[in-house]
């Protein structure tokens, strides 16, 4: 007999009712204290008992539902287990409950239930008898004759010990379980090993049933070898199989020198070898450059020796995967043909000569140098002039693969060239990112917006991009992620751009600027034709047999909707006129240019069309006229049907009706959306001289005007211009006040210096300045006029708004051969060198008080 054959349980024991599972012989479980009779034994038996009985409770599995629960004491099942409450813990949150620790003993009946409050109460009959519980040895004797009983354990005792094996013997529970299982006697076994392998509660309360010693390992050993057959089967996913292992093996006799360790990466079959293995050879097969096939080898012999739930094992897996992913020699092949490079070209686009000139010749040049360096490319230009589709259409000229980076707003560094894998979530920068989405070394790199670039305390990415955009670096740029060097010199880099003044100079200084100035009117109707037109009608499921726009419908857009130096605009206003005819077609109306226009021998004429033509804009449900209308006859815009969808015209030709007043005059402005033209006036009262200057003006513009003001005073007598009491001094007693519509406009820079000297000369003198008249130029003190920027533009938006004569700075006659032929006829060009010749060109006849004022300056016209 054992030692513990004297041990008994008290013959009545307060008992526990619990949902939480089944608490068997020899093992240890946690159940919560919630309902109200097991409250009260936990308060009035273990933590009010002193003695170690009062702490031997009976757990009696409950079977009824928890959430049909009621006060009445329900059915206890037969069959309990006496546990030891080893440790109780007390909770008032949520709700006031404990918690108990409770080591099971041995079985028990319940004979008799002896009372029911406040807690239940039942003598009880010990099942399990402790002095029964003998040696191995002893317990093979007492078998009988057939030892069916001893063969049971020693299947049991062989099961659980092959079951403990498949486990990690580095775990201290799995080694310190493996030893238990020597020392345990075999009795004990069923209970401890099923308590602790995955079974319902179901299972374990027929275990808890099974009294009897054979019938208990009968029940436990099916189990047992339902998780034996489990982890083989989850070590068989994690492992090859075993042919795989045969073939690998033959491979490695026929093939491979005696001595030499086996790997996995010679194995062909990706999806059964080992994840490393297969990552080992997409790196041995990524083609990199030295430099980086040593890191990537590194930080693989890393992972394979750390265990996958480390948190650094998935940020160098990520690392790895990118580094294969990369093109490090992945290239499209250049499509050289200058010829139908050309045709792509002058089918996508209309005008833009310069741009394609410079495609056409990097293609060129690449024909006699195959290892020519891409070039740093920036469009300069207005909004809507084409600059982004430029960039698509080149990198379909070429071949090559077209990648878009939006610049714009963008204020940190590591957007550009990543974060350090040392942060938390770190990836690599855009430029990387981009290479790895298109999978070739040499694509089409759209950096949009650069002119638009922020700059914070997380660094200036405007500097980021001095190495990406440098063609004596960027064939060693490290992404601050990667960590080696990318070679960005087969990469073809596009920036675009408004206007150069934002981007800084170092930038600005590696990247060759190609200015894409405004489109002129007869441009925009070609562009709107070619291109605008069939594509809303195709937006908007229209045919060119449903709807038809004449040229002279699209000039009137041009001119009284729109006045802008791209398209955006205009493409926007023919939207308009397909979504109002999509409507008539969706109605059934089909309105022909016959019906809707006046005729001229109608009665009343134009007022009787525009009356008919108002009945259908507003009766939606149609009149007789439409419903005689042939239904195949297509839509023909007018300007009364234009005026009815777009409504009132938006723009005027005002320059006439501005330059009715002495002191008016008209100036040209450059700004990031294209020239404008900027009406100055002036205006004199009674005062002590004050120059007041108002419109938002800024440093530069309000010193041109004390430049203008200082020279119109200094020569008053040569011009003969008096103040209001006839004086020499055009200041003396006398205010002047300079304004710049529009006020809500910032305004500055210095070419509006000429513009404010002819105002000022014509408020002091009394005369009109000519109203076909518009003009640019810095001044300077002596009466000398310097060149400015942004005379294309600027002579456009002249030629938009109706002028005639446009007087520029004579050092500026060389721009002149951008301008379009066209708007070259249509407009005479005065080149003024000094103040004298802007000031006889501005006024009809010349100005008063010059030497010869019927002598206009050099005038340039129809070149």
């Amino acid at each position: 007999m054992s030692s513990n054959s004297g041990i008994q349980i008290p013959s009545r024991l307060p008992l526990l009712l619990t949902h939480e599972g089944v608490l068997l012989p020899g093992s240890t479980m946690r159940i919560s204290v919630e309902t109200a009779r097991n409250m009260h034994l936990v308060k009035n038996r273990l933590l009010k008992g002193t003695s170690l009985k009062s702490t031997i409770i009976g757990v009696i599995p409950n079977t009824r539902d928890p959430e049909h629960d009621t006060e009445d004491l329900p059915t206890l099942h037969s069959i309990g287990t006496a546990g030891l409450a080893v440790q109780v813990v007390g909770s008032n949150w949520p709700k006031p409950h404990y918690t108990l620790l409770i080591t099971g003993l041995c079985r028990f009946r319940v004979a008799q239930l002896l009372k029911e409050g406040p807690f239940p109460v039942a003598e009880v009959e010990q099942l399990d008898k402790l002095e029964q519980y003998t040696s191995p040895e002893e317990m093979s004797e007492a078998a009988g004759p057939d030892g069916e009983l001893g063969e049971l354990s020693q299947r049991f005792y062989q099961a659980a010990v092959q079951l403990v094996g498949m486990l990690d013997m580095s775990v201290p529970v799995v080694a310190k379980l493996r030893r238990l299982l020597d020392s345990l006697p075999r009795e004990t076994l069923p209970d401890v090993l099923a308590s602790m392998i995955h079974t319902s509660n179901k299972e374990k309360l027929q275990v808890l049933d099974a009294v009897s010693l054979e019938e208990r390992f009968k029940k436990t050993l099916p189990l047992l070898t339902r998780q034996i057959e489990g982890l083989k089967l989850l070590r068989k996913t994690r492992k090859p199989r075993l042919d795989d292992d045969k073939r690998v093996l033959a491979v490695r006799k026929g093939g491979v020198l005696p001595g030499r360790q086996f790997s996995l990466d010679e194995e062909g079959d990706d999806e059964d070898g080992d994840d490393t293995a297969v990552l080992e050879r997409k790196v041995k097969g990524a083609n990199m450059p030295e430099p980086a096939l040593r890191v990537c080898l590194k930080e693989l012999k890393r992972l394979k020796k750390m265990p996958q739930s480390m948190p650094e094992y998935a940020l160098t897996r990520n690392y790895l995967d990118l580094m294969v992913e990369l093109p490090w020699s992945k290239s499209t092949t250049d499509c050289l043909d200058i010829h139908a490079a050309r045709v792509l070209l002058d089918s996508d686009h209309y005008a833009m000569e310069k741009l394609k000139r410079r495609v056409l010749e990097y293609l060129a040049v690449r024909q006699l140098k195959s290892t020519l360096k891409g070039p740093i490319l920036c469009f300069v230009g207005p909004p809507g002039v084409g600059k982004t589709s430029v960039g698509r259409s080149i990198a379909r000229t070429l071949g090559r693969e077209f990648h878009r980076i939006a610049l714009g707003g963008v204020c940190d560094q590591s957007d550009i060239r990543g974060h350090r894998r040392t942060y938390v979530g770190s990836m690599p920068g855009r430029i990387i990112n981009g290479l790895k989405t298109v999978g070739v070394n040499n694509p089409v790199f759209l950096l949009d917006e650069v002119d638009k670039l922020g700059k914070s305390l997380q660094g200036d990415p405007a500097s980021a991009l001095l190495e990406v955009l440098d063609p004596e670096q960027n064939h060693s740029f490290t992404d601050h992620y990667l960590n080696v060097a990318f070679d960005l010199s087969q990469v073809l880099f596009i920036a675009t751009a408004n206007s150069t003044a934002t981007i800084p100079p170092a930038l600005l200084d590696r990247m060759e600027v190609l200015q894409v100035q405004g489109y002129t009117q007869e441009e925009k109707v070609e562009i709107a034709h070619r291109h605008l037109i069939p594509h809303q009608l195709e937006q908007h499921g229209l045919t060119p047999q449903q709807l038809q726009i004449p040229q002279d419908t699209t000039q009137d857009i041009i001119s009284k909707y729109t006045r802008e130096a791209g398209v955006r605009s205009l493409e926007r206003k023919i939207g308009a006129i397909c979504r109002a005819v999509a409507v008539k077609v969706a109605e059934g109306h089909n309105v022909t240019k016959s019906e809707a226009a006046p005729s001229e021998s109608a009665p009343q004429g134009a007022e009787h069309g525009e009356g008919k033509r108002g009945r259908r804009a507003e009766e939606p449900d149609g009149v007789s006229a439409d419903m005689a209308a042939p239904p195949d006859m297509p839509i023909v815009m007018d300007h009364i049907a234009l005026k009815d969808i777009l409504g009132p015209h938006v723009f005027e030709m005002e320059v006439s009706e501005r330059l009715t007043l002495p002191g008016v005059a008209v100036g040209l402005a450059w700004t990031p959306l294209g020239g404008e033209i900027m009406f100055v006036e002036a205006s004199r009262m009674e005062g002590e001289g004050q120059l007041t200057l108002t419109g938002q003006l800024g440093d530069v513009m309000k010193e041109s005007a004390h430049l203008a003001m200082s020279w119109l005073r200094s020569n008053a007598k040569t011009y003969q211009l008096t103040n209001l009491v006839g004086g020499s001094d055009p200041l003396e007693g006398t205010d002047i006040h300079l304004h710049f519509p529009a006020g809500a406009v910032t305004k500055d820079g210095p070419s509006a210096g000429v513009t404010m000297v002819t105002v000022l000369a014509s408020l002091f003198s009394g005369r009109l300045v000519r109203s076909d008249v518009a003009m640019t130029g810095e001044i300077t003190l002596r009466g000398l006029v310097l060149p400015v920027g942004g005379i294309k533009d600027k002579v456009l938006a002249a030629h938009r708004a109706g002028v005639k004569r446009v007087i520029i700075p004579k050092r500026n006659e060389k721009d002149l051969e951008e301008i379009p032929a066209n708007v070259r006829k249509e407009l005479d060009f005065v080149t003024a060198s000094n103040l004298d010749e802007v000031l006889n060109a501005a006024f009809d006849g010349g100005f008063p008080g010059m030497s010869n004022p019927l002598t206009l300056p050099h005038i340039v016209s129809k070149l």
